[in-house]
């Protein structure tokens, strides 16, 4: 048989047993409740208040002010914080301003990519799936839904004078291919 310390469980008993919160809104207890996306506290008195909060706060922690970097948007200076999904950099000026730095900053190629060649209407524009991974799509969608996962090069097919191609990078170096299913031309360098 085993010995087990009781005084490890007596702990969770007492904190379990402490005085219970007050609903700001209507003055009811809160009690835990759960949900898909974990546990939370919300109003006993539930559906007449809709009060709730989160059980853990996930206060952003200030851990080193950028002295030579300033926001882009309010000229305040820039500060490094963690947050609920990992470190970041942003505003001191939070919450008046809601700046905050991203990884991939926007490349300003868009004006380097061709036209839509379904629409004749669009630009093609650099975007991202949920993934991360870019992909190039028409700016009227959701007119025009004509997308390419290749970067395109404005420059048209020899074989079928589609008005693009792709840019493909291969093991053995980077191809020129036309993205038309009926024609997957690809170029060479004298093309």
């Amino acid at each position: 048989m085993s010995k087990i310390d009781h005084s490890l469980f007596s702990a969770d008993k007492h904190a379990l047993e402490k005085e219970y919160e007050v609903c700001p809104q209507c003055g009811s207890e809160l009690v835990i409740r759960n949900s898909k996306t974990g546990p939370f506290l919300g109003c006993a008195s539930y559906p007449k208040c809709d009060f709730i909060r989160p059980l853990a706060h996930h206060d952003s922690n200030e851990i080193k002010v950028l002295e030579d970097s300033a926001c882009p948007q309010c000229t305040k200076p820039l500060v490094v914080k963690n947050g609920r999904y990992g470190m970041f950099i942003g505003c001191t000026g939070y919450p008046e301003c809601h700046y905050i730095a991203h990884d991939e900053e926007p490349n300003n190629n868009d004006d380097e990519l061709p036209g839509c060649p379904k629409c004749k209407k669009g630009q093609l524009v650099a975007r991202s799936n949920k993934f991360g991974k870019t992909f190039y799509s028409c700016d009227c969608y959701p007119s025009c839904k004509y997308t390419l996962n290749n970067k395109p090069i404005a420059k048209p097919c020899p074989k079928c004078d589609w008005p693009l191609v792709i840019e493909k990078k291969m093991a053995n170096g980077t191809v020129l291919q036309c993205p038309q299913k009926s024609c997957l031309h690809k170029l060479t360098t004298t093309d």
